[in-house]
This record gives structure tokens, C-alpha cells and sequence, in this order.
């Protein structure tokens, strides 16, 4: 497949076949997937043949293969104009997503503690796969309470406080849920899931803030250098899966009533005016809420912890998701239109004075956090102006080997001995889902968020390094 390069950063996969829009990849040379081992390209061009598709079928510099979309991708479609909604747009994990806490406390004040805080957090957060979560609900009537209040409900039921909404993206509510479009069997998987990480590469890590790029942004979200984090990456679990599962079969049924062809069965679509359409984005915005109450509860408990042993709470930094679809004004042809924006394994990156930030955010743009690989540093990044993508950003490292490479390449042992040579607790993870995470399976975090920053998505505010990590 043909791609040309526009510029360092930016790169331009031309219109070819039914392909309704350009494809543009915001990359390096090194950072563009290899096309005879992986197929994110192909699936770029792919998903410029969606109906109601505008501007370009975009994607981050962590992109890599995924399931109809690429991870990393971006799409907005019109939706007065015909525009699609996808499953495959957003992804089995819905919403899942990055929750960062800060605490008053510095690196060296912690260290002396640090395997204690790491053995509490391991024995109290669920992890793996499978059911077992902090939070025991009673039954489908509360859960469905969860599904329409998100984390604000978690809050009015006494796990966090105020700031946790001001400072978690749409005010940790996402508009629209409709719990009557979650299927029983749903609700059965994520009855006993809520405040739990899952498996795979989510995570809670303990961290301190390294180095800072931006001051005055630092200081607006609350961080400072030598500063302990605890950065939660986790998602809407088994209920999200299933929402997906069940959307999928019901969207690729209903497209012939539409006329939609598309070139990959995984990107099953219908109007999103549909009936359909707008079940999905019910069901979505259910699942949604799911994950943000999901890492409110995980985040009240490790705040719990570094309060026993060091008396110091953790408070909320940001929360976003990087796996959601939403209704949103942006300017096409210099005209402002409302989009339906697919974000998937990408970040909602909102430039200074947005109206949508919180007051105490507003200057500095919003916070934008990408983690690392497991054992290498994370990034809290901002929004910038104009921005690019429909404001998005990158969501982490990117996959560059498949989890069976990346077994085959270390054995777990091997892995956790040597990031604890690096200072690096290791608690929580079996030695194959070790295996799997190894930093080498990943891109290089820093060559990804540069390319980010180089193409006008974001820019650097400060760099996380791990101290301790809880795996899933």
C-alpha cells in the first residue's frame, strides 16, 4: 500500500478503491507498522470506506493491528449526513482507560515503605481474569444504577469525594446510558467485576514524577517532580466485552436493511440516527460508566492504602478513557458539525479555554496520560491548539509483537528479576501474563509520544517513572 510522507511526523496513505477519505498516520518512519507482519494500514484505508466518514480515517504513532479499527484509530462520521457508529470503532473494552492520582508525598519519603504499600495493594485489589471485585452489588437493580450515575454514583455511595467528578473526564458521567440495551448476560459478567483490574495489560502502577516539561501546566494538574503517582489503567471489563460481543451480531444483521458494505465484517455498522445506532450508543454509554465507577473504586482503595501507611491520601489528577465513541462539534470545511468521533486505543485531547474542562484546567488544556510498557515511563501530556484528529491523542506504547512473540521471547522469572534489578516491585501478574507485557513487545514510549508532540496532537508535561507495578 502506497504511503507518502508529508512531513516528519505526518504521513498520507492516498485515496484508492472505495476509500471515501485519505488515510493519515501521525508517525516516524520507525514508528510505521511493518505491512507484511501487521495490518493497521490496511485497516486505516479500511475504515475511509465508512459511510459519512469526514476529513480522514486517522491514526496515533502507537497505532497497530486491531479488530476492524486499528488501535490507535480515529474516525468522526457525519451523522445528519448518513454517518456510521461501529463496535469495532471503539472496542471490546469499552472505555477503558487511565486514572492517575497524586499524593503529598516524595519518592525518597516512600521508598522506605514501598514493598509494604506494594504487598497491601496486592493483597486488596482483584486482579486476573475472572470475577471478584471490591465493590459487592446487590443484584441487576443496583448495577443498573451504576450503568446511568457512572463514577457519580460510586460517589454518592461513599467510595471518593467531589474532586474524583471535577477532575474525571464528563465529570465521570457519561450521558445517554441506557441499562435496558445491556444483555442479561452482561450483566452477569460484570455483576462481581466492580473494582477489579481484569488481565492482559492493565494495570496499577506506583510511580513518581521524574522530570517536568511544562511548569505552570505541572502545577495546574497537581504534580510536581520527585512526586509519588499511582496510575490505574483498567476497563469496563467482562460487561464491556459483552456489550461488544452482543452489538456486533445485531449490527452485522441489520446493515443489509441499510445497503452498507463494508470491506472487513469487524467493522459491522449501521446510521447512527438508527434504532440501532442509538441502542448501541446506549449500551456503550451504560459500559462506559461501568469503567469509570470500576476505577473510582480501585482508586479509593489505593488511596486507602498509602493513607495507612504513609498518612497521606491520593487525589485525583485526570481520568479519560481511550476506547469510546461520542457526539461532538468540530469544524469541517470550516463549518461546525456534529460528529460521531471514534476514539479507539486513542485519547480525547482538549486544547486550552475548551468550555468542556474544568475551571482549574482550563489554561493548561486537558490532561492527556499515556502509559508506558511495563518497567519504562509513563507521560502526562496537554491538549493543544488547533490540535489535530478531532482534538485526539495517543494512548501508549502500541504493540509492536503479538503476546505469544513476547512469551517465547523471556519467561516471567527472567522478566520480574530483572525490573526488580531496576528497582522496579513487581506484584500480582502469573509468570505467562509477565511474559506477555515485556517492554520489548512494545514501541518505545518516548519515540511515540515525540512523534505525538512533533504533529501538533499534544505537547509534554512531565515524565512518570515506575517504582511498582500490580498486574493484571
Amino acid at each position: 500500500m502506497e504511503i507518502i510522507a508529508e512531513s516528519q511526523h505526518r504521513f498520507v496513505i492516498p485515496r484508492h478503491g472505495r476509500m471515501r477519505v485519505p488515510g493519515v498516520v501521525f508517525a516516524t518512519r520507525a514508528l510505521i507498522p511493518d505491512q507484511a507482519a501487521d495490518h493497521a494500514l490496511e485497516q486505516v484505508a479500511n475504515v475511509a470506506e465508512l459511510p459519512g466518514i469526514v476529513t480522514a480515517s486517522f491514526a496515533m504513532p502507537d497505532v497497530h493491528w486491531g479488530y476492524g479499527f486499528p488501535i490507535g484509530g480515529v474516525a468522526a462520521t457525519d451523522a445528519a449526513r448518513g454517518g456510521v457508529v461501529s463496535p469495532g470503532g471503539v472496542g471490546f473494552d469499552i472505555a477503558c482507560g487511565v486514572r492517575l492520582l497524586a499524593a503529598d508525598l516524595s519518592r525518597d519519603e516512600l521508598l522506605p515503605v514501598l514493598g509494604r504499600v506494594m504487598d497491601r495493594l496486592a493483597a486488596l485489589i482483584p486482579c486476573g481474569a475472572g470475577r471478584g471485585g471490591l465493590w459487592k452489588l446487590r443484584g441487576r437493580a443496583e448495577l443498573e444504577k451504576l450503568l446511568v450515575g457512572g463514577a457519580g454514583y460510586a460517589v454518592a455511595c461513599g467510595h471518593g469525594g467531589q474532586r474524583d467528578l471535577d477532575r474525571c473526564e464528563d465529570g465521570g458521567v457519561a450521558d445517554g446510558a441506557d441499562p435496558a440495551q445491556v444483555s442479561s448476560r452482561a450483566v452477569d459478567r460484570g455483576l462481581h467485576q466492580v473494582g477489579s483490574l481484569g488481565s492482559g495489560n492493565h494495570f496499577l502502577e506506583v510511580q513518581a514524577v521524574d522530570q517536568v516539561f511544562d511548569p505552570a501546566a505541572a502545577q495546574a494538574f497537581g504534580l510536581a517532580e520527585g512526586q509519588v503517582c499511582v496510575m490505574i489503567h483498567c476497563g469496563s471489563r467482562g460487561l464491556g466485552h459483552q456489550v461488544c460481543s452482543d452489538q456486533v451480531r445485531i449490527m452485522d444483521k441489520a446493515m443489509p436493511r441499510y445497503g452498507i458494505i463494508v470491506p472487513d465484517r469487524q467493522l459491522a455498522c449501521v446510521p447512527v440516527t438508527s434504532p440501532e445506532g442509538q441502542r448501541y450508543l446506549g449500551a456503550m454509554a451504560a459500559a462506559a460508566n461501568y469503567a469509570r465507577a470500576n476505577r473510582q473504586v480501585l482508586a479509593e482503595a489505593a488511596s486507602r492504602v498509602l493513607s495507612e501507611a504513609v498518612s497521606t491520601p491520593l487525589h485525583l489528577v485526570y481520568d479519560v478513557a481511550h476506547n469510546l465513541a461520542t457526539l461532538e462539534v468540530h469544524p469541517v470545511g470550516g463549518v461546525p458539525v456534529r460528529l460521531c468521533v471514534h476514539r479507539k486505543g486513542a485519547t480525547r485531547a482538549l486544547p486550552p479555554g475548551h468550555a468542556d474542562l474544568p475551571a482549574d484546567l482550563r489554561d493548561a488544556g486537558q490532561p492527556v496520560l499515556i502509559p508506558g510498557s511495563m518497567g519504562t515511563a509513563s507521560y502526562v501530556l496537554a491538549g493543544v491548539a488547533p490540535g489535530s484528529a478531532f482534538a485526539s491523542a495517543c494512548h501508549g506504547a502500541g504493540r509492536r509483537m503479538s503476546r505469544h512473540q513476547a512469551a517465547r521471547s523471556i519467561t516471567g522469572p527472567e522478566l520480574r528479576q530483572r525490573l526488580e534489578r531496576q528497582g522496579v516491585a513487581v506484584r500480582g501478574a502469573s509468570a505467562r501474563g509477565l511474559a506477555e507485557e515485556t517492554p520489548e513487545a512494545y514501541k518505545d514510549i518516548t519515540q511515540v509520544v515525540e512523534a505525538a508532540e512533533g504533529a501538533g496532537l499534544c505537547r509534554r508535561v512531565a515524565m512518570l517513572v515506575p517504582l511498582g507495578v500490580i498486574k493484571g
